[in-house]
């Protein structure tokens, strides 16, 4: 028996009762069964150390230990020790409460759904051994003590991934390591200010849209066109802008030159903030990336990225590249509500980055989208019940269709495929009438199998 792994039992024995001790301690267990506090399968202590831990003599122990055996509860085995019946739900699942309890019938469950939530990378080969020996490296050492900026060595290696991966030079002293972009953009909206104006893109991201809602902010729809943020219908002054330059979403669009330069001039004349949302821009497939705004405009832009395209959204990391005169109150926030990465995390990913690995994968992964994206685009080529939106980057189709969406996404679940309606993704005003859906996250032939189903259900 393994002493590490013996349950403690808040056993009390009670001197005055009616009860003996061996029957006392009996109808305790089957308490603590009856509650899980223990369940089967845990250990429980020796007769000797139990007995020693009571005050009492170790036969009293093997008498209640005896008859809890000979009720099935308990069972022992050569150098395993006594234990709870690993067996108990099979054998009295009523008299140890386990399996008693009212469930609320649910409708029967589709085993073999296939979700194509946006934005879900494939994972499959991700632990190769470059990905293990930077975890192993990471836990073999004690954990750094963690700045409240994120250690130092991962934000040196995330600026060396932003120079290789978006030709973007940031020092390392203006790089904010954050918990993903919802967690970033939460942070600096709290770095501004209460009550701020925030223009938000419509159709946009739905999971940051509602991030300044939430911590009070009011928000302005900002309208976008096949290039993305439609920089000449821009209003009144705002506090700050969440746009996606890159990849406009979830339609795909590139934010052209022009328009760059005429939005970060309409920036400094109203001294707004804008918050470039840079998810999906190391997944291109047509043309080269344009540079990020906060690399034409240091002063006036944050940039808000995230390794949930090409890692995971699991490793729940990211990273702000933020103006220097928002970096001490930033410092200062994260100081009181502290860095919500782990080190060992954060150790990890800067061994991973340092390796060239990820560099590597991206090259990889790039290659394996862009033939599950020539997929996606060969399916839908003759169909006539829908039009698929051009896929220029990322990991997600935009499909309109001449059914209505609801029945739509109705027709999908039916067959077994989760998809995301179209006006999901709008704060105001008319949305178009469609379909998102991803394909990154399945293999070649669950992809397929997939877009075969989304043809039938976009049919009359």
């Amino acid at each position: 028996m393994r002493p590490d792994l013996v349950a403690d039992l808040p056993l009390d024995i009670d001197p005055h009762s009616k009860l003996s001790i061996p029957v006392q301690l009996a109808a305790q267990i089957r308490e603590l069964l009856t509650r899980r506090v223990i369940a089967p399968g845990d250990h429980l202590p020796s007769t000797r150390m139990l007995a020693a831990r009571l005050g009492v003599s170790r036969g009293t122990v093997v008498t209640a230990y005896e008859q809890l055996g000979a009720e099935g509860y308990l069972t022992s085995a050569h150098g395993s020790g006594t234990l709870i019946n690993p067996g108990l739900n099979l054998l009295k699942p009523d008299s140890a409460g386990y399996g008693t309890e009212k469930r609320t019938p649910q409708a029967p469950v589709q085993q073999d759904l296939i979700n194509l939530d946006p934005g879900i990378p494939d994972t499959t080969t991700l632990a190769d051994s470059a990905w293990r020996a930077a975890w192993r490296r990471a836990c073999s050492t004690p954990p750094r003590p963690q700045p409240p900026l994120g250690l130092p060595a991962l934000r040196v290696e995330i600026s060396e991934h932003l120079r290789h991966m978006r030709g973007l030079v940031a020092d390392p002293s203006r790089i904010v390591v954050t918990a993903g972009a919802r967690e970033g953009l939460t942070l600096l909206l709290r770095a501004l200010g209460d009550n701020l104006d925030i223009g938000v893109e419509s159709p946009g991201y739905p999971s940051l849209r509602r991030v300044p809602q939430v911590l009070g902010h009011r928000t302005v729809n900002l309208n976008t066109d096949a290039d993305g943020l439609d920089v000449d219908r821009l209003g009144a002054p705002l506090d700050a802008v969440l746009l996606t330059p890159s990849h406009q979403y979830p339609y795909g669009g590139s934010l052209p030159a022009s328009r760059r330069t005429r939005l970060t001039t309409w920036a400094a004349d109203n001294s707004t903030l804008l918050i470039e949302d840079d998810f999906d821009s190391e997944l291109r497939y047509l043309g080269m990336p344009l540079p990020a705004l906060t690399a034409m405009a240091p002063e006036r832009a944050v940039l808000l990225g995230t390794f949930s395209s090409v890692i995971s959204p699991q490793i729940a990391c990211g990273y702000l590249v933020a103006p220097e005169e928002l970096i001490p109150e930033l410092g200062n926030l994260r100081g009181i509500i502290g860095q919500p990465v782990g080190a060992i995390t954060q150790e990890a990913l800067a061994h991973y980055l340092a390796s060239g690995a990820l560099r590597r994968r991206t090259q990889r992964m790039r290659r394996l989208y862009r033939r599950r994206r020539e997929l996606v685009t060969r399916t839908f080529s003759t169909t006539g019940n829908a039009e698929l939106r051009p896929i220029n980057g990322g990991l997600h189709a935009v499909l309109i269709c001449n059914l209505p969406e609801s029945e739509v996404v109705r027709n999908c679940a039916d067959r077994g495929v989760g998809v995301t309606g179209l006006s999901s993704y709008w704060g105001g005003g008319k949305a178009e009438n469609g379909i998102v859906f991803g394909f990154g996250g399945h293999d070649d032939a669950t992809l397929e199998r997939a877009l075969r189903r989304i043809v039938e259900a976009t049919a009359p």
